[in-house]
């Protein structure tokens, strides 16, 4: 069950019980059920702007549990005792959607009925006797005849990438989006070439406008905040104005 496989990677069934406990109690003492005061404690964190409430096709009685959450509210000493019983807990690997795409696999990928140790290739590789590379199916790829992502032996040189999916740009207007996009499409480069975004040694950024440094950076660090490899940014103007940066990576198999 893909619940037990959180629980047991959030420290295990006791501390869940805990936390379940303290909700219990907090239920009794408000009148409302567990998955509502825990609703409603999610949604006083500053970041969270709404919750998904589940629903059971042809019961109604949950409505009027669901909105009850606008009509009363957690003291200090409630939410307190909540955040003490989750602070016990150990914290779940990578960030939002890690659990489907990176091991331990917690919840399976789309319709999977089981977890995979692995995952297919994004793009398929061509492979020569000397070298094997990718293309990931951007117009420019075949304009400018170059490849995504080339290996040769235990090392891989990955193109300068910008937020392109085949002609469309992504993630317009909004540097730090575009750079998690660029930062996705080089790792499944680099997986599909049967090696690791943490196998990354060196990158090179390049910004189209300088008051974009920051968020860009800030995207780079929240993706190599563990892997840490050399890295060069600087300002140059970027084919075609929708583009605000660009990166290409290194990577050699560890």
């Amino acid at each position: 069950m893909k619940y037990k496989r959180f629980i047991d990677t959030a420290g295990g069934w006791d501390k869940f019980q805990n936390v379940l406990e303290t909700l219990n109690k907090i239920s009794s003492e408000t009148d409302r059920s567990i998955s509502t005061i825990a609703s409603k404690y999610q949604l006083s964190q500053k970041a969270v702007g709404a919750v998904i409430i589940g629903a059971r096709l042809g019961e109604n009685a949950h409505i009027a549990d669901a909105t009850s959450l606008f009509t009363f509210e957690l003291s200090k000493d409630q939410r307190k005792r909540i955040k003490a019983a989750l602070n016990l807990l150990d914290p779940i690997p990578g960030d939002c959607g890690d659990e489907y795409r990176k091991p331990p696999y917690l919840t399976a990928s789309g319709d999977l009925s089981h977890h995979l140790e692995e995952f297919p290739p994004v793009y398929k590789s061509i492979k020569t006797a000397i070298k094997e590379r990718i293309d990931s199916g951007t117009t420019w790829e075949t304009l400018a005849g170059y490849s995504r992502a080339v290996r040769i032996g235990d090392r891989v040189l990955v193109s300068g990438t910008t937020a392109t999916h085949g002609e469309l740009a992504v993630g317009e207007n909004d540097p730090a989006a575009q750079a998690h996009f660029v930062i996705d499409k080089i790792e499944a480069s680099l997986e599909s070439l049967g090696v690791k975004l943490s196998d990354v040694v060196r990158t090179r950024v390049v910004v189209n406008n300088m008051s974009d440094w920051k968020a860009v950076s800030i995207a780079h660090g929240e993706r190599f905040a563990d892997i840490r490899p050399a890295n060069t940014m600087f300002i140059a103007k970027l084919i075609g104005d929708e583009y605000l940066v660009e990166i290409e990576a290194e990577a050699i198999i560890q």
